[in-house]
């Protein structure tokens, strides 16, 4: 069951579940391979230096950015940083709780964090000031506002898409003037579970409740897998871990043309 909840679901909707994916069909009517509705909308809030609202199906996560100056890390000079923090807001679920991030908002900020830094989605050679002395520092802050499953996938792209639509305020800074945030790639991360003898992308709360493995692949449009991340207690055999990356692969590439396309 996922840590992120601990809602139960009764035997009578875990079998009927089971019982329509092995008829290749799922409790709203998608396919192993479909995702949720996906909607997008860019630069959601005003003051921030980029941001996104995303919703997968009735999973809703928004993303604000800034981008401020200091100190480079003492073993990379030469490189701006890259700050991802995540919030479970109450309101989004009756399983979250106020106060400081617990264990499912660290790891939730540290799988988006590894599939953006892994594929070097930020050019950090660019984010320099001064080397030694003052580079860019972005921080990426992600608020779960809803959730019904696949947080992963929801911040991940909401994520993507604020930093595609960010603009470094070197003007208010007196470094000259703004810039887009220099992206070399497009990180796309599709989460898939297993139930029973099956595998679906995008799972929602239903699903992801009765799951008994997770995993997360993060490709690149030139077709590279950057980032896995393995959760829940069960396994994945070693065609079925090939599956999912080839089905990442498209999917990946499906999401790039038909939603971050559309980027400001």
């Amino acid at each position: 069951m996922s840590k992120f909840t601990e809602n139960v679901v009764s035997e009578i909707t875990k079998d009927y579940i089971k019982k329509l994916l092995e008829k290749g069909t799922r409790l709203d009517g998608r396919t192993a391979d479909e995702y949720r509705k996906i909607e997008v909308q860019r630069n959601f809030i005003p003051r921030a230096d980029g941001s996104a609202l995303v919703k997968i199906g009735k999973t809703q996560v928004l993303v604000g950015v800034k981008v401020e100056k200091g100190p480079p890390f003492p073993d990379t000079p030469n490189l701006g940083i890259l700050a991802t923090n995540a919030e479970l807001v109450p309101l989004a679920s009756p399983t979250f709780e106020p106060g400081p991030p617990g264990e499912e908002a660290i790891e939730l900020a540290r799988v988006v964090d590894r599939g953006i830094r892994e594929g070097k989605v930020i050019d950090l050679e660019k984010l320099v000031i001064k080397e030694n002395e003052l580079v860019w520092v972005v921080f990426a802050d992600i608020h779960v506002l809803d959730y019904d499953g696949n947080l992963f996938d929801a911040s991940s792209l909401a994520t993507m898409i604020a930093l595609l639509n960010t603009k470094v305020p070197a003007k208010r800074n007196d470094l000259g003037e703004d810039f887009n945030l220099p992206i070399n790639h497009i990180a796309v991360a599709n989460t898939f579970v297993k139930i029973g003898d099956n595998i679906v992308v995008d799972p929602n709360l239903d699903e992801e409740n009765i799951a008994t493995a997770r995993i997360t692949v993060s490709t690149t449009e030139d077709g590279k897998v950057h980032a896995i991340q393995k959760g829940l207690e069960g396994s994945f055999t070693y065609e079925e871990i090939l599956n999912t990356i080839d089905s990442a692969k498209r999917i990946g590439k499906d999401i790039r043309e038909n939603i971050i396309s559309g980027v400001d």
